[in-house]
């Protein structure tokens, strides 16, 4: 019994020794967090109607590193290597439908205590645009919301980044909120 049990503690110990990346054996004494420092949307209210591009972007959006204990070290581990973002969609309105979520992505590196800025970040798609229920806003469809009655849909965006420090740790911001009014 203990020849099976030191068996299979050295297999542990080898197989978490084997899967060490290079980029991660020395360690960084700190972490880091990311937050959705600053944003630009532009045209807040957009009209479906004439929206040929299918695209809804923000002008531009900053995300920023905070050093969690600024007086401990820091070293290069504590960089963010942006993966990836998503945007939720909630109704601020009467409606309960809302378009499916836009996962998508993303290239950039926000340095530890530095920033990041992104132009033209997508918000949402032709999955988006598309799709119930703000197809309902095409003047071909009706031009109204089916389920409220109402020429106007308000959605509140949330916008989600994930990333990894180049130690290996993963990170999130928490969800940036802000409200869109689509309309016919």
């Amino acid at each position: 019994m203990n020849r099976l049990v030191r068996s299979a503690l050295l297999g542990v110990l080898m197989v978490g020794a084997l899967s060490c990346e290079a980029r991660t054996e020395r360690t960084d004494t700190g972490g880091v967090l990311l937050t959705v420092s600053d944003y630009d949307l532009g045209n807040i209210t957009i009209p479906v109607s004439v929206n040929d591009h299918l695209f809804v972007q923000a002008d531009s959006l900053t995300i920023q590193s905070v050093v969690l204990n600024p007086s401990a070290p820091t070293s290069d581990l504590m960089d963010v290597e942006l993966k990836s973002y998503q945007v939720r969609y909630r109704r601020v309105d009467a409606g309960t439908r809302t378009p499916r979520p836009l996962v998508d992505g993303i290239f950039g590196n926000v340095p530890q205590g530095g920033t990041d800025t992104i132009d033209g970040l997508t918000l949402m798609g032709p999955d988006q645009l598309r799709n119930t229920p703000l197809s309902d806003l095409l003047f071909v469809n009706g031009g109204f919301d089916k389920e409220t009655g109402s020429p106007v849909i308000k959605l509140e965006l949330a916008i989600t980044f994930f990333g990894r420090t180049l130690s290996g740790d993963d990170v999130a911001t928490e969800p940036a909120k802000f409200a869109v009014s689509f309309s016919s």
